[in-house]
């Protein structure tokens, strides 16, 4: 079924399959390091923690042969996707910003970055909004991709908006990804009635 953008969503998760080459290919852009393509004025950026958003970003790396920046907390969030669930919370209770591991030494030099980050309780991820607040964002096209777990884009473009007031904004590809809750939830419910 197509989604808000046109976009059809297996017609991506076919692009996609062919992602497998990515990791060979970009290892030292997923150690976190920028990888750099010759006279890229673009980049992408993006967090990822189960994999979905990562997958976006390679191929959007990949088709418009972009430099690539993996955004990481400075801190990593639990492996577990409930404290992981649960550590965000707090993070947006307490307007807390963690700190990140590197940052784009040469934003400047960008004409336009792609923004990759999931949804995380209807917002932007607090590392994706330390991000956004510790790089100048002025007059660059800033060209958000979203993933989410079903419940959309949350508040996303109003914390852009605030963050990146003086960016030329662009629409948003917003597409629902794998759905880590839903399937957690599943087999801890298959579990315990298994184990009865």
């Amino acid at each position: 079924m197509p989604d808000e953008h046109g976009f059809n969503r297996r017609k991506l998760l076919t692009a996609l399959a062919g992602l497998t080459l990515v990791s060979a290919t970009l290892p030292k852009a997923l150690a976190n390091t920028e990888s750099h393509s010759k006279n890229s004025r673009t980049l992408v950026a993006y967090f990822s923690r189960s994999g979905s958003t990562k997958v976006i970003a390679g191929v959007i790396h990949r088709n418009l042969h972009t430099d690539l920046f993996v955004i990481e907390p400075e801190i990593a969030y639990p492996e577990d996707y409930f404290q992981t669930v649960e550590q965000a919370q707090i993070e947006r209770q307490q307007a807390i910003k963690p700190a990140i591991k590197n940052n784009v030494i040469n934003l400047e030099y960008y004409q336009t970055i792609y923004l990759g980050f999931p949804i995380w309780g209807t917002s932007i991820p607090p590392v994706v909004q330390t991000f956004l607040s510790t790089h100048n964002f002025t007059n660059k096209k800033l060209i958000p991709f979203i993933t989410h777990g079903g419940y959309g884009k949350g508040d996303s473009e109003d914390v852009l908006a605030e963050l990146a007031p003086l960016a030329q904004r662009v629409t948003p590809l917003v597409i629902e990804c794998g759905q880590e809750r839903r399937t957690t939830e599943t087999v801890i419910g298959w579990l315990a009635s298994s184990v009865s």
